[in-house]
Order: structure tokens, then sequence, then C-alpha cells
């Protein structure tokens, strides 16, 4: 299949398949008691990431029926193996989760005092997926630490983003839609297994109709975090991780939603379509 056909299929089978089960695992959760109160103290239904999962695996099952080269197929299973994982891991802590204990430092220290929290758990068990991922691509020791740390540090990214509606989603949009544009080869298809999905999924997150928890944005972290260890140089990779380094400093210091709502041009675009 001509590889503009398969983008064009995979993008609309996820768009449309996820905007058709949302309603079925919104009542689901709902049903289910699996609601918590939003930054307004609205009940809504939390865990909703977990709408991103059908159509990953439906895109998957596309995607490998046309796949010819078997090499390629490490690059399709090491992405789902490393969103599934961390969807697990989300759901878990979104579910058990104990929220007097917040930010990494403050998971660590528990852990240290000998006290796990889900979001300890996570953060170790997310750290071993790295180790896996990157050493399934390479066995230099430079490149699996860096790797690792992207890998961990890109999952929860999208964690200290995830505060209010649609914050996390927009500053994804635009991370996964440059990485679209900017990859080669193979693995450009594979932002196609999550992005529909995410747009499909996107207003209901803006509008505070529901909120995809860590179930989501493991997920949407997890995958900036392989697609850079998998498509970019080791200079850019360098790059991404001094980002994430400074971001992950700044907000164990700072309310990243002070310093949005205090600068004019971040508040604008944050509050944009809510």
């Amino acid at each position: 299949m001509n590889n503009y056909i398969l983008y064009i299929v995979l993008f609309l089978v996820g768009l449309i398949g996820t905007y058709a089960i949302i309603p079925l695992f919104k009542n689901l959760l709902i049903n289910s008691n699996v609601v918590r109160p939003n930054y307004k103290k609205d009940m809504i239904p939390v865990s909703m990431g977990i709408v991103f999962l059908p159509m990953i695996i439906i895109n998957s099952i596309i995607l490998i029926y046309f796949t010819k080269d078997p090499r390629n197929l490490l690059y399709v299973f090491v992405f789902i193996f490393g969103m599934i994982s961390m969807f697990f891991a989300g759901i878990l802590d979104d579910i058990i989760g104990n929220r007097d204990v917040s930010g990494l430092k403050g998971h660590f220290k528990s852990l240290f005092k000998g006290n796990l929290t889900t979001g300890g758990f996570k953060a170790v068990f997310g750290g071993f997926i790295g180790i896996l991922i990157s050493l399934s691509i390479s066995k230099s020791i430079p490149n699996i630490i860096i790797n690792t740390l992207i890998i961990a540090l890109s999952t929860n990214l999208m964690n200290l983003l995830d505060l209010r509606p649609g914050r996390a989603i927009k500053v994804y949009l635009v991370i996964i839609i440059s990485i679209f544009i900017t990859l080669t080869g193979y693995i450009k298809v594979l932002p196609l297994l999550i992005l529909p999905n995410v747009l499909a999924y996107f207003n209901f997150d803006l509008k505070a109709k529901a909120m995809m928890g860590d179930t989501g944005s493991n997920v949407l972290g997890i995958s900036i975090g392989i697609l850079m260890v998998f498509g970019y140089s080791f200079n850019i990779r360098i790059i991404w991780l001094v980002f994430l380094i400074l971001i992950h400093l700044l907000t164990e210091k700072y309310s990243l939603t002070k310093i949005i709502e205090n600068n004019k041009i971040l508040n604008f675009i944050d509050k944009l379509g809510r």
C-alpha cells in the first residue's frame, strides 16, 4: 500500500474509532464510580485515557499487516509495549493512588522511607521500561543512559502539564506533530497509532467533560520519549534531555500553573477553547 494512503487509513480509523467509543468508556467509568473532582471541584470521570488503547491496537494490526520488512516490526512492538506498560502504571495510579504525595522528589523520599506510593512505583517501573527499550535499540552505555532518561522524563512531562483541561494535550499535539513532520523512514508512521486517537478525545478534555488521568498522560509522554530515541541524532536527543531536566527542576520548585497564569501569552493559549 502507498505510504500516504496508509497514513490516511490509520488517521481516519484512529479518529473515527476513538470518537465512537468515547461514550461507551465514559459511561463505564461513571457506572464504576471512577470519578474525581477536577480543579473546579466538579466530579467527572478520570482515566479516560483508556479510550486511546483500543485504536492503538487496531491500527497496529493494520500497520503490521502492511509491514513487509520484519526488522520494522521491532519498532512497532516496542512502541506498543511502551505505551501499554505505562497505561497499566497510569491506571493503577488513577484508581488507587494516594494524592498526599506529589512530585518525583516527594515520591522518592517516601520510597526511601519504606513507603511505596503508586507514583513511586510508576517512576521506578517507568525507569525500567526505559532501560528495556533503550537496550532493544542500542548497546552503547552513553546511549542507554541518555535514552532511558529521555523515555522516563518524557513520560512524566505530560503528568506535569495535565493540571488543567486541555493543557497537556495542547503541548502534546505541538510536539507530536513536529515529530511526525521531521521523522523519516519507516518510524514516521508510528505517531499515527496515537495522534488521531488524541485528536478525537481532545474536546472532551478541553471542555472538562472528562480527565484522561495518568492513564492517558503516561501513554502520551512515553510515545514522545520512544519516538525521540528512535528517530533523532545524538545531539538532538541531548538538547531534548536538557530541556526535560530543566522543566523538571523548575516544577519541583515553582508552580507551573502560576507561571502560566502570570504570563499573558501562555495564559491565553492555556485557556483557549475552554
